[in-house]
């Protein structure tokens, strides 16, 4: 059956009242002329930066010591030139809605390209120290699962190593002022790996996140050395402070401290930025904590009990289940 092209006719219509929503409803829709970052491209240098971070691993193959520093160089030098761009988009933008101009001012002297090039540069020279970290936390995962059978199964396969990989690049740019773009990169991994990872938090050498799907950390959110995590995790915030006018306060420390040498086991929920779990302690499954608690301490449920209901004869059985870590 043919399409009925009598219909088409209303679709100029239909056109001028999508675009007058655009005025109507302006908070969702960026017409100025100032440029945002673009978001394949930020994408794009993220997956360079994963390529120099764990070269062979990625998209080159057969790369060796007699070739890698031009291969390394060359992605160096593009990366140069798309965070320059990307991070001068960024902070003008940022720098627009401070001051709350609809429009880019033609007036601006402000050099945004000299402030996105100093940035980038001191990110990229950051690089050997992101890679320091990330081997600690290739180690760890080895380390933390007697399924892996090497460093490189981890590299390919986990999604823990991939969405902490993310985050230790975006945590740099974090830390530098760079608007926008951490998020987008820790987004883009939380919308891949399913874990979700603020650049704004603080995490220490040889972290693991295990299987790793419903992780959830917080922004302010402090994490020590040699920690695990298991799937669903959530290192959140108890309450949201407001002002006199009902508005979020922002700022202020929100997400728990967990220090040295903890695991904590899947689907606990952790919160409150007072909220610390001492060194060398375990947090069971299921585990709705709220309070600090002490080094070397273990942190469980009542022992749950399981009922078990026959169909036939229609009687109820229950059975005592040993809750053990």
């Amino acid at each position: 059956m043919a399409s009925d092209a009598k219909l088409k006719e209303d679709l100029p219509s239909l056109t001028d009242r999508i675009v007058a929503t655009y005025k109507q409803i302006g908070t969702i829709n960026h017409l100025g002329h100032c440029p945002l970052p673009n978001y394949e491209i930020i994408i794009s240098a993220l997956e360079d930066l994963k390529e120099i971070i764990y070269p062979g691993y990625r998209r080159r193959e057969g790369l060796h010591m007699g070739n890698i520093t031009y291969h390394v160089g060359d992605l160096i030098d593009g990366l140069h030139d798309k965070l320059t761009t990307q991070i001068a988009r960024a902070l003008q933008h940022d720098e627009r809605l401070k001051h709350e101009r609809g429009e880019c001012d033609p007036d601006e002297k402000t050099d945004y390209e000299a402030k996105g090039q100093a940035m980038a540069i001191e990110f990229l020279n950051r690089l050997p120290k992101i890679r320091d970290q990330l081997s600690t936390d290739v180690q760890a995962a080895y380390d933390g699962d007697p399924a892996c059978r090497s460093l490189d199964e981890v590299i390919f396969c986990y999604p823990g190593l991939e969405a902490v990989s993310v985050f230790r690049i975006a945590h740099e740019l974090y830390t530098l002022g760079v608007p926008f773009i951490p998020r987008m990169m820790t987004e883009w991994a939380h919308k891949q790996t399913g874990i979700d990872i603020h650049p704004g938090a603080t995490i220490g050498s040889y972290f693991f996140i295990d299987h790793g799907t419903g992780v959830v950390i917080g922004q302010t959110c402090e994490i020590g050395e040699h920690v695990k995590l298991y799937q669903g995790v959530t290192l959140g915030a108890l309450s949201f402070d407001t002002d006199s006018d009902g508005n979020l306060v922002r700022g202020m420390k929100r997400h728990p401290t967990i220090e040295d040498h903890v695991v904590i086991y899947a689907n606990a929920t952790v919160l409150g930025g007072r909220t610390t779990v001492g060194h060398n302690s375990v947090i069971a499954s299921s585990v709705w904590l709220t309070r600090s608690v002490e080094p070397h301490t273990t942190v469980l449920l009542e022992k749950p009990r399981l009922r078990l209901r026959s169909e036939t004869p229609p009687e109820e059985i229950s059975e005592e289940v040993n809750f053990q870590i």
